[in-house]
């Protein structure tokens, strides 16, 4: 992030995926090791892309600026390296399967502080990006990301393509403006970590074992709605809010189709947003399941999840 020199924000990338590497593979489950393998192949393929692209950049300009990035080709294959790094469409293949087979404090880290090394290279290269590029990426990410999330069970693979969809959402502005892609990432981050934290309380990864957990936590439960509504982005919560201002500086810069199209794209997401909290907290006591009913947690909620709950 505090880089400004090619060869040390590389370094950083490279330091970043292999500290992250044990995290993932630390359960010793098959498919966390395929997890782990899978990430690794991906981003040391991403890795070398930045290194190719700044190596090019250097090559026809003699600098090793980031903000000086001037060359288009090197611009384009930077674009689809950092695309490959935060999972875009058309690179996007790799982080569900990453996400499912990693436990959910990892699967945090992953889906919010591991996008934002990558995210911040593109912030600070921003305005020597190709927008119509960004812009049909961010398009395919939202279809995708919605599309696929349709017909999970797993919650942590719904959560990684509600991941592509915000992703998406960033994408698309920060050509435009980049400071927006910014408070998207944040506000982002702090509704992804408060769900993660949420489903790791209750120890829920199927939307079956959803269905009865609202026996573990009511209270905890009943927040989740919010929060899932608030990531789906409706009006009043605070997921609307970045959705909101991204509409408004697309409209600005004569992109109101673009605008239309992401709005509506963003409504298949909100589906999969509402099924979860269906299962979370719509569906009454007496239905009936096949599962066991669950015995309260009597420990209070942790502090932090309280006031991320709070804010998201």
């Amino acid at each position: 992030i505090s880089s400004n020199h090619w060869i040390m924000a590389w370094t950083g990338l490279e330091i970043n995926t292999l500290a992250i590497l044990p995290l993932i593979a630390k359960s010793h489950h098959p498919r966390a090791i395929e997890a782990a393998t899978k990430y690794f192949l991906v981003q040391a393929a991403a890795s070398a892309l930045v290194l190719f692209s700044s190596m090019t950049n250097a090559w026809h300009t003699g600098q090793w600026d980031i903000t000086q990035l001037t060359h288009p080709a090197s611009s384009l294959i930077l674009t689809s390296a950092i695309a490959m790094k935060l999972g875009l469409v058309p690179f996007h293949f790799w982080f569900p399967e990453v996400l499912q087979g990693s436990s959910l404090p990892t699967g945090l880290l992953l889906s919010t502080a591991m996008k934002f090394p990558p995210l911040t290279l593109l912030f600070l290269t921003s305005h020597s990006l190709n927008p119509t590029l960004l812009t049909s990426m961010a398009m395919m990410s939202t279809a995708l990301g919605g599309w696929m999330g349709l017909n999970q069970t797993q919650i942590r693979k719904i959560l990684a393509f509600s991941s592509i969809s915000h992703l998406g959402w960033m994408a698309i502005i920060i050509a435009f403006n980049p400071k927006l892609t910014m408070i998207n990432f944040y506000l982002y981050s702090l509704m992804t970590a408060t769900v993660f934290l949420t489903l790791n309380t209750m120890k829920v990864t199927k939307l079956s074992s959803l269905m009865t957990a609202w026996t573990k936590t009511p209270s905890l439960n009943a927040m989740l709605l919010l929060t899932l509504l608030s990531l789906a982005g409706l009006p009043p919560l605070t997921g609307f809010l970045p959705k909101w201002l991204i509409i408004q500086e697309l409209t600005k810069q004569e992109m109101a189709l673009a605008a239309t199209i992401i709005s509506l794209l963003s409504l298949l997401s909100l589906f999969f947003y509402l099924r979860l909290a269906y299962c979370a907290t719509i569906t009454l006591p007496p239905h009936t399941t096949n599962h066991i009913k669950l015995w309260h947690i009597n420990k209070p909620t942790n502090i932090p999840t309280a006031i991320l709950m709070t804010l998201s």
